[in-house]
């Protein structure tokens, strides 16, 4: 009988807990005031939300 091999488990992403998306905060003019936020990908595992683990 064959053995089966583990794969590496993989961890959620701190910054992003997982969702892979991140909020900026958008400040706008002269004095920089916050007006709003906006999301995009998260740059420490690209949007994916996991972080492969390494062997």
């Amino acid at each position: 009988m064959a053995r089966k091999t583990n794969k590496p488990q993989n961890t959620p992403c701190e910054p992003c807990k997982g969702t892979g998306e991140v909020s900026r905060t958008v400040r706008v003019g002269r004095e920089r005031r916050s007006a709003g936020q906006q999301t995009g990908i998260c740059l420490n595992c690209l949007g994916f939300g996991e972080i492969p683990a390494t062997d």
